[in-house]
């Protein structure tokens, strides 16, 4: 696993926030709110600003990668340091983070010494009631030369009491200009109609389009909606669909492809811009009332969740290709 230095950097469209942060410090507050899309980039910023904040020979744009707090960060083994997230072995996609970690946090909190001290919590949303509650106690009553930073995607998922006490940071104010500056170089024979496509796919989030450029599933879009128009015009050969595709792709990817196609058949009958700007989408669509669609979405949040109680994938896609053919 990268340790928090090999994790760190600033990235472009975060230069303002570095500035402000650095400049005001020590006066920053003891909570601190890094918050924006996936793909913008918050997880490394934060790093690099809490490797700084420890950093003994502190350089204007970052930590010295030098001093013994920087060795201790290297090796991960940082005395004033912790990093809160959900359990390595309950990574599913609702996992909570208990109680038992934020009220473990006390004795960190208040004891006292030289240098600063940070708690970095990850995903804040995955803060269950009971810990945030636990954790708002630990806002009212921090400890001195400490800073808490919580990174979230969706800010407005934590507890208006927590958000209260906390400063806010928006990570992914990005322009289109610098999006594009930043993808383009990364990607040879990027043409502008692709570039417009993982931009919609990703939000205009660039290193989340860099992620979907390399994606197994993003070159099978076109095959896969094929199958599609075949299968709900003929009615037939369900399980052999399922099957093709779950030897193309893994379910994880399958999944989010899927999703993106679904949500832009939903944006057709809504007269709305799609993301998949590059297919052709109505011969499916023509299938299907927005409700059915709507339906279809709701059982495929269900189906993954089932997934994630060891239900078999394959049965999973079996039911999945049976309802999109039983219209």
């Amino acid at each position: 696993m990268e340790n928090v230095l090999e994790q760190s950097r600033i990235y472009p469209w975060q230069q303002p926030v570095w500035e402000t942060l650095t400049r005001r410090f020590p006066d920053i507050g003891h909570g601190l709110l890094f918050y924006g899309k996936s793909g913008c980039g918050k997880e490394a910023f934060s790093r690099h600003f809490l490797a700084w904040i420890l950093c003994q020979n502190k350089q204007a744009q970052g930590p010295c990668g030098e001093c013994s707090s920087c060795q201790w960060l290297k090796s991960d083994t940082h005395p004033n340091y912790v990093h809160i997230s959900t359990d390595e072995e309950n990574k599913k996609q609702n996992a909570k983070i208990r109680i038992e970690k934020i009220r473990d946090l006390q004795p960190f909190v208040q004891q006292t010494g030289e240098g600063w001290r940070v708690i970095m919590i990850e995903p804040a949303e995955a803060l269950n009631i009971a810990a945030a509650n636990a954790l708002l106690k630990t806002l009212e009553e921090p400890g001195e030369r400490i800073v808490i930073i919580l990174l979230a995607d969706h800010y407005l998922k934590l507890p208006a009491t927590i958000r209260s006490r906390l400063q806010h940071y928006a990570l992914d104010r990005i322009s289109t200009e610098q999006a594009e500056q930043y993808i383009r170089p990364n990607l040879s024979d990027l043409n502008q109609q692709n570039l417009q496509l993982l931009m919609n796919l990703s939000s205009d989030m660039p290193l989340q389009a860099l992620e979907l450029a390399d994606s197994a599933w993003l070159p099978k879009r076109q095959e896969f909606l094929k199958d599609w128009e075949k299968l709900v015009a003929q009615k037939n050969m369900p399980v052999f669909f399922a099957s093709k595709w779950h030897k193309e792709l893994t379910f994880p990817e399958f999944i989010t492809m899927f999703e993106y196609l679904l949500c832009d058949l939903i944006c057709v009958k809504l007269n709305q811009n799609l993301k998949n700007v590059d297919l052709n989408l109505k011969p499916v669509a023509e299938h299907y009332s927005l409700d059915v669609l709507f339906e279809i979405y709701s059982d495929l949040q269900k189906s993954k969740q089932l997934t994630e109680q060891n239900v078999q994938v394959n049965l999973v896609l079996d039911q999945l290709f049976i309802r999109l053919m039983n219209v």
